[in-house]
C-alpha cells in the first residue's frame, strides 16, 4: 500500500508490539469526510448568504447590498467545486477570508 493509498483509505501500517504488522486509525477526518463537510457548510452559508440578502433588499434596494452579497454567494459556489475537487484547504482559506471580506464590506459600505 502506497502513502496515498494509505491517506485516502485512512489507515496505517504500523508493527504491533509483538512484531507482527498491524493497522491503526488516524485520528481526524478522512479526505472524503473532509471535503463533504466543506461542501455542507459552504452550502449552508450559501442559503444563509441567499436569506440575508432578500432581507436585506426588503429594507433598502442597492446595487451595493446585491454586489456584495452576491459575491459572497458566488465565492461560496466556487468553494464547493474546489472541495468536490480535493482543493479542501484552499476551499476553507477563501471561504473564510471571503466571509470576512463580505461581514466588512456590509458593515463598513453598507449604510
Amino acid at each position: 500500500m502506497t502513502t496515498a493509498d494509505q491517506e485516502t483509505s485512512g489507515t496505517a501500517h504500523t508493527e504491533d508490539p509483538d512484531g507482527t504488522p498491524g493497522e491503526r486509525e488516524y485520528e481526524g477526518l478522512t479526505p472524503r469526510q473532509a471535503r463533504r463537510l466543506r461542501v455542507v457548510v459552504a452550502t449552508v452559508v450559501l442559503v444563509t448568504l441567499a436569506v440575508v440578502l432578500a432581507l436585506r433588499l426588503a429594507s433598502r434596494t442597492s446595487v451595493l447590498v446585491v454586489g456584495v452579497y452576491g459575491l459572497a454567494m458566488i465565492l461560496c459556489g466556487v468553494v464547493i467545486e474546489l472541495s468536490r475537487h480535493g482543493r479542501t484547504r484552499l476551499g476553507t482559506w477563501l471561504l473564510g477570508t471571503g466571509l470576512l471580506a463580505a461581514l466588512a464590506a456590509d458593515w463598513l459600505l453598507l449604510p
